[in-house]
């Protein structure tokens, strides 16, 4: 039986949060109808709580990021926990969320990613650099 690949047609939001050893920030990817906003927020601890600094943001055409998340086939990452490989003493943690196609998608994991991960963040990355403060 042949089943055929969900695409994304539509997404209201994205967020990803990455954290590590000295770091946790979160970028977040607002649909705006023919452009996205992407946003990248550092995580501070001030006085007991967490606040989220904004370093930057940058536009790209929506249909753009449509490719991208069909790309790296982000619907089917949902449900994806990756739990920390035995033996890997350091590493990132993730925790991606988004509302595609009128549908919740959840995933995390630590040191361990959905296949088309790497891709997704490079991107994210690179579509940011020179943008932040």
């Amino acid at each position: 039986m042949f089943f055929k690949k969900e695409e994304v047609k539509s997404f209201d939001a994205v967020t990803l949060r990455l954290s590590g050893m000295r770091f946790t920030c979160e970028y977040e990817i607002i649909n705006n109808e023919d452009m996205a906003d992407i946003s990248r927020y550092d995580i501070r601890y001030i006085e007991k709580g967490e606040t989220r600094v904004p370093t930057g943001t940058v536009k790209v055409p929506v249909e753009e990021m449509i490719r991208m998340l069909n790309s790296c086939n982000v619907i089917r990452w949902d449900g994806f926990f990756g739990s920390h490989p035995k033996g890997v003493k350091d590493g990132i943690m993730f925790r991606f969320s988004a509302r595609i196609n009128g549908k919740e998608i959840k995933a995390d994991g630590s040191e361990n990613f959905p296949k088309g991960f790497r891709e997704f963040q490079a991107y994210i990355q690179d579509s940011m650099r020179g943008q932040e403060e």
